[in-house]
């Protein structure tokens, strides 16, 4: 769910302005999953930019005092949602934690960091949702400790049904800044892709695992 139809569309033009999100429908990415991609999305850039990052920070601080005030903790993913999660908790002075994809070989073998206990509130921050799984995974660390996760906000997602059907099954909502839809529409606006190109991106977005045909 978009937290903000307006907001979304200027942080998508932000988001390509920066190229943090790279469109190539005629010279596909290839993903780590071997699937072929029109588009490589990389958040991590919004780091270098003070004005952009803080303003992602602020978006998700509100809408976390709306809907969530009595929250506890602020909850980051690594490696990407940290930096914004320690934003967003500095901002409303909540205590943070993070959770790593697997817990240390070393030392007390720790997968949750920081400051999050059984019974406590929190919500997920994610840079990125494509299939949904680093914030499933993020999700079954903290359930297993007994915290109450109310909800993932992310700065984009691809809205792949795959990843849809997962939070639905966990019964978690999900929130987000922008999306792939949103970014396309923003693109072709700005000229950042060709109209010829955006069938492409269409079919992309309904069969990913086999685009192109």
């Amino acid at each position: 769910m978009i937290i903000d139809s307006s907001f979304s569309k200027e942080i998508a033009l932000d988001l390509l302005n920066i190229n943090a999100v790279i469109l190539r429908p005629n010279n596909p990415f290839t993903w780590s999953s071997g699937w072929n991609s029109p588009i490589y999305c990389d958040n991590r850039l919004t780091l270098r930019y003070p004005t952009i990052r803080k303003k992602i920070a602020k978006r998700i601080v509100d809408f976390i005092s709306e809907e969530y005030s009595d929250i506890d903790v602020i909850t980051g993913t690594a490696t990407a949602g940290i930096p914004h999660a320690a934003w967003i908790s500095e901002s409303l002075d909540k205590p943070m934690s993070y959770v790593r994809s697997k817990a240390k070989s070393y030392g007390l073998g720790n997968q949750i960091e920081g400051g999050i206990q059984k019974g406590e509130s929190t919500v997920i921050i994610e840079d990125l949702i494509s299939t949904g799984g680093s914030a499933i995974s993020v999700l079954e660390a903290l359930n297993f400790i007994s915290a109450d996760v109310k909800a993932v906000i992310s700065i984009f997602t691809y809205g792949f049904d795959k990843a849809v059907q997962r939070f639905e099954e966990e019964g978690i909502p999900l929130y987000t800044l922008t999306d792939y839809t949103t970014l396309i529409e923003v693109a072709s606006e700005n000229g950042y892709v060709d109209e010829k190109d955006l069938q492409a991106l269409a079919e992309w977005r309904e069969s990913p695992e086999t685009w192109p045909n």
